[in-house]
């Protein structure tokens, strides 16, 4: 069972903090934040992920050692990818990869089975933890002492990443070693959260955790969370590390690191992309197009049954922060390495284009309602009843009221309002593991 901090003294505590910093730090992340920035708080350096200060100031980790690493083609450092830089270094011996989905080098379609294979760039075994198995076997473990993670995420509850590192808490408590997270930015930021908390119904391989829709944590803060929380059973003896970033503060999205963009799956093509991502992915709920089967998905959304024009004025209309809306016809095609069966493939989708004009005021998830609504009030009566598949809205939504809402005419502020107490409820959670500040100290 989750645990909830009830102190009336720490709440008023944090509510005081949020007001003050936005966000929360702990105590050996705030020096390393400071050396990033100038008087005027402009980044004058580039943020170093956890990748690249293992190889230095927690080399001690891996020296010596059998290492494994869950991975994919996201984990670049200066250029080059963890697996390379220690497989070239004469004091570690990797031993093992294991890629996520779309698989360790990022060509496989969303939802594709991948294979075991060798790695065609070190040699190394290559094991598929998005096929037959979803975490490490004792048996991909014999010769790992001591297991990595290093994948870039998007911070959304349906990406899948963060259950491929979850999962994986269990494999190393069973093989009895280390389990080392090498943390990256959250690339839409840590402070914002939107959405309400995945309920139990609802548990999914794209919902494996039950945090909002957006959760502004990274990858180590959240791996921190699941072992603390207990959220796979039998994890509570694991031997958990993070490597922190150097830089990066809780404001930052990923225009301000200075890091290059590498699509973390097919889909992300860029950052902008993973900005809008939370809120138009819901249309993957629906038999509306998120504009995959193009080389733009997710920065836009259609239907058949829509006019373009329409949809592009009534959500320009609704003034949504950081966000204008274009109107675009465009025809799904089946693109390999990016979509090989897209929705409505060959037909022609009209509906808007999403336009990013300052990453840091988007609400993405609320945008997301916006766009749900819009859609549905303009549709044919005879397509309204099926718009929302019956599974597909709810384990990206976390419940069923937010596609009854729609159909029921509630504003898209009420639904907004609905998930207030769900975001007041994860603030308080989340504060103990956040291991980055907002400030410059």
């Amino acid at each position: 069972m989750a645990r909830l901090f009830t102190s009336a003294k720490l709440i008023f505590f944090i509510l005081f903090l949020h007001m003050l910093t936005g966000c929360a730090d702990r105590d050996e992340q705030r020096e390393s934040d400071s050396l990033a920035f100038d008087a005027h708080g402009a980044p004058n350096q580039q943020v170093q992920v956890g990748a690249a200060r293992l190889l230095t100031d927690y080399f001690h980790l891996v020296d010596g050692k059998r290492v494994g690493i869950i991975t994919n083609h996201s984990a670049v450092v200066s250029g080059k990818h963890i697996a390379d830089l220690l497989h070239e270094h004469p004091d570690v011996a990797v031993t093992a990869l294991f890629g996520p989905e779309h698989g360790i080098r990022g060509t496989a379609d969303a939802g594709e089975p991948v294979d075991d294979a060798v790695d065609e760039q070190t040699g190394i075994p290559a094991y598929s933890l998005y096929g037959q198995n979803r975490r490490p076997t004792l048996e991909m473990l014999e010769n790992v002492d001591i297991l990595l993670f290093d994948i870039q995420d998007v911070g959304t509850r349906f990406y899948t990443y963060p259950a491929t590192m979850g999962r994986a808490m269990q494999s190393a408590v069973e093989a009895g070693i280390p389990y080392v997270i090498l943390d990256r930015p959250n690339p839409i930021g840590g402070i914002r959260i939107e959405g309400h908390i995945r309920e139990d119904e609802y548990v999914s391989g794209i919902g494996l955790y039950p945090t909002p829709v957006t959760h502004g944590m990274t990858v180590g803060e959240l791996a921190l969370m699941i072992h603390d929380q207990g959220w796979h059973d039998d994890i509570e003896g694991l031997d958990l590390h993070v490597v922190p970033m150097k830089g990066w503060r809780r404001d930052m999205h990923w225009f301000d690191t200075g890091l290059e963009w590498i699509p973390p799956s097919p889909n992300i093509p860029d950052a902008e992309t993973a900005i809008v991502y939370p809120g138009t992915c819901f249309f993957e709920g629906t038999p509306a197009s998120e504009g995959r089967g193009t080389y733009e998905p997710f920065l836009q959304a259609g239907s058949p049954y829509v006019d373009e024009n329409a949809a592009a004025d009534a959500l320009n209309e609704r003034g949504l922060a950081g966000l204008r809306f274009h109107p675009v016809i465009f025809k799904p095609e089946s693109i390999p390495g990016m979509s090989r069966q897209p929705k409505l493939e060959g037909e022609t989708v009209r509906g808007v284009k999403l336009e990013v004009t300052d990453a840091a005021s988007v609400e993405p998830v609320a945008a997301g309602i916006h766009l749900l609504q819009v859609f549905y009030d303009l549709l044919p009566p005879v397509h309204k009843e099926g718009f929302f598949h019956p599974r597909g809205m709810p384990v990206r939504a976390g419940n069923t009221k937010v596609q009854e809402m729609i159909r029921n005419g509630v504003p898209a502020s009420e639904i907004i309002q609905s998930w207030a107490d769900d975001v007041a409820q994860f603030s308080e959670m989340r504060w103990p593991y956040l291991l980055y500040s907002c400030m410059n100290n």
